[in-house]
């Protein structure tokens, strides 16, 4: 038996909507949720048009699909998605004339969207996991659905048939989980690594803090709860007639700060001609279906929504810095930049809210076009929520700590005169010998004399 999809009644008038034009096609996403019982879907989002292309546009054939604009689009939606939610598939609204080869298309987009929207995850997708990922064919002219799903994990998976069923209300009393992680993350930047791989050193650094996240303790409302229990156990159901209440959820995520006496310390000194820092705090949300949801199922999608969102984070200020990158200020000993802001604007008819990132010289109606291309979703300058988190990401050319963790000692190596050319550092060493046995224990608290 294939899968079941419970899609938002909005969906189905906006494929309807879609699918009335004259000469139509169509490329799309289907974003929601997936369960073990049942998938969820709560919005449709058409391929933006590219700037050359008119709205009525139609390939001759669908191997004209530009699969690399469908797969950069599902790259940016995802980025906009809260814990919880996720591209979930596509569809194709096509002719009669180009329903016979809609099936090939559609089953390569889906393997490619997967692979473009997990591409630069820092987490991995658990072994229970449903990987079955949706594609839907819509006739523009009889308007007739075909839905099937592929296994994403097998490149030679055949096509399942799965029930695709419209209802009301399908989001509209998720659970969401909202928090706050404090961040201070420091990232050492070895003398042997070019100034190109800044990016990717920063990267290796998230994946080491995305580790902590990974295995850390989420306390729901203050407890601590089974894996396996139900996220609404012990809570009063309402009675009659009367409407499910929306809930929120306050978590707080407690990471490891000592390891255990069992283990080994890995500690190494390197020889670096800078660091990255970053510090402040994100504000993180996910939100999870309201049928009988488990809490190990919740804190996963909270997990992540913390991972993505700094990583998310991080590559948009990489790529606005490579946009307006100025001549003269590569060689400064320190350099700060402001992370961009989360936002949200909700979805009508749903408790779910979407996201964006802004920068502090960004408009409201910059958020709201982003929105409409990105999202086909028009939001009021009203709704937009800003959380209002400094973040900053410092790096510092002149500074580094190592931390010796098994001597319970902190080394600061201040270098200077960095000769590019030469390809050599000349420093002075300067030692402070702190023995902070309670805070320098393998991987315990350790402090930065930023000097």
């Amino acid at each position: 038996m294939g899968r079941s999809y419970f899609v938002e009644e909005t969906v189905g008038q906006y494929l309807s909507n879609l699918s009335t034009k004259p000469k139509v096609f169509a490329t799309g996403l289907l974003i929601g949720q997936c369960s073990p019982q049942r998938d969820y879907v709560i919005l449709a989002v058409r391929t933006p048009p590219k700037e050359e292309q008119k709205e009525s546009y139609c390939p001759a054939k669908l191997a004209d699909i530009d699969e690399e604009w469908v797969t950069t689009h599902a790259s940016q939606v995802s980025r906009m998605l809260p814990g919880g939610l996720l591209v979930l598939g596509v569809f194709i609204i096509a002719t009669p004339e180009l329903a016979k080869d809609t099936q090939n298309a559609l089953r390569k987009l889906v393997f490619s969207v997967q692979k473009s929207v997990t591409k630069k995850r820092l987490w991995n997708f658990a072994g229970e996991e449903v990987l079955d990922r949706v594609a839907l064919q819509v006739c523009s002219t009889t308007k007739k659905l075909v839905c099937r799903t592929y296994d994403v994990q097998d490149a030679k998976s055949s096509a399942k048939p799965a029930d695709w069923k419209y209802q009301s209300d399908v989001s509209a009393f998720w659970l969401s989980l909202n928090c706050t992680v404090n961040v201070n993350i420091h990232i050492p930047l070895p003398a042997t690594s070019a100034n190109h791989e800044l990016e990717k050193n920063t990267r290796n650094g998230l994946t080491r803090w995305a580790k902590q996240i990974e295995e850390g303790v989420f306390l729901i409302n203050g407890q601590i709860k089974e894996e396996d229990a139900e996220l609404l156990e012990g809570q009063k159901k309402s009675r009659g007639n009367s409407q499910p209440s929306i809930q929120a959820f306050d978590v707080k995520v407690l990471t490891q700060l000592s390891q255990s006496s069992s283990h080994r310390s890995t500690a190494t000194v390197q020889v670096c001609r800078g660091s990255i820092n970053l510090k402040g705090a994100i504000k993180c949300r996910a939100y999870i279906h309201n049928n009988k949801p488990r809490v190990k199922d919740a804190i996963q999608a909270l997990r992540r929504d913390i991972i993505n969102t700094l990583s998310d984070r991080c590559e948009i200020l990489f790529e606005d810095l490579l946009i307006n990158e100025t001549p003269g200020k590569k060689n400064l000993k320190r350099e700060y930049h402001a992370l961009p802001q989360r936002v949200f604007a909700p979805i009508a008819g749903s408790s779910v809210t979407l996201c964006d990132y802004k920068f502090g010289d960004e408009s409201a109606g910059e958020i709201q076009e982003r929105f409409v291309e990105m999202l086909d979703q028009a939001v009021h300058a009203e709704d937009i929520h800003v959380r209002l988190r400094s973040f900053w990401f410092g790096k510092l050319n002149t500074f580094i700590l190592v931390l010796l963790s098994n001597l319970g000692v902190c080394i600061a190596f201040a270098l200077h005169d960095w000769n590019r050319s030469l390809g050599r550092v000349s420093f002075w060493l300067s030692v402070t010998a702190v023995l902070k046995y309670i805070l320098c224990k393998p991987l315990g608290l350790w402090e930065k004399n930023n000097k």
